[in-house]
C-alpha cells in the first residue's frame, strides 16, 4: 500500500514530489533543505544552521509518517562543500544519538534554491 505523507511542520514541496511516501512498513522522505515551514530560506546561513533546519524538517516528515529519528535506517546527505563535513557531522550527531543509522555523504555541485545541504532518509514504521 502506497500512502502520501504530508505535514505543515515542514516546508511544502517546491516541485512535483511529496514530502514523504509510506509503503507498508517503510517511509521514504524527500530531500529536506534548510527552508523553514514558514518559507524562510536559510541559504546564506552557516552549514551548522542549515543542517539543523534540514534535520528538523526531516524529523517533522518522519513523525507525520508514523516514524521517528530513532527508526531511521539510512540517511543520505548531499553537500555542496564536503569540506564542511565535520561541522555538519557535529549537528547530525546531536539528532542521531546512540545507535545511528547507515549514512552516505555526497559532495555535489549544486542543490535546489542555492542551499548548501539536503538530507533524505528511509525509516521503518514497524
Amino acid at each position: 500500500m502506497r500512502q502520501t505523507v504530508s505535514t505543515e511542520n515542514a516546508p511544502a514541496a517546491v516541485g512535483a514530489y511529496s514530502q514523504g511516501i509510506r509503503s507498508d512498513e517503510l517511509l521514504f522522505t524527500a530531500g529536506q533543505i534548510p527552508l523553514t515551514p514558514e518559507g524562510d530560506l536559510l541559504d546564506g546561513a552557516d552549514i551548522d544552521v542549515q543542517t539543523e533546519q534540514a534535520l528538523e524538517n526531516l524529523e517533522a516528515v518522519l513523525e507525520a509518517g508514523d516514524a521517528s529519528i530513532e527508526s531511521v535506517l539510512k540517511v543520505t546527505v548531499y553537500m555542496t562543500d564536503i569540506g564542511e563535513f565535520d561541522t555538519m557531522n557535529a549537528v547530525y550527531e546531536s539528532f542521531f544519538e546512540g545507535d545511528p543509522p547507515a549514512r552516505s555523504a555526497v559532495g555535489v555541485a549544486e542543490l535546489p534554491k542555492g542551499v548548501d545541504i539536503e538530507i533524505e532518509a528511509i525509516a521503518t514504521t514497524a
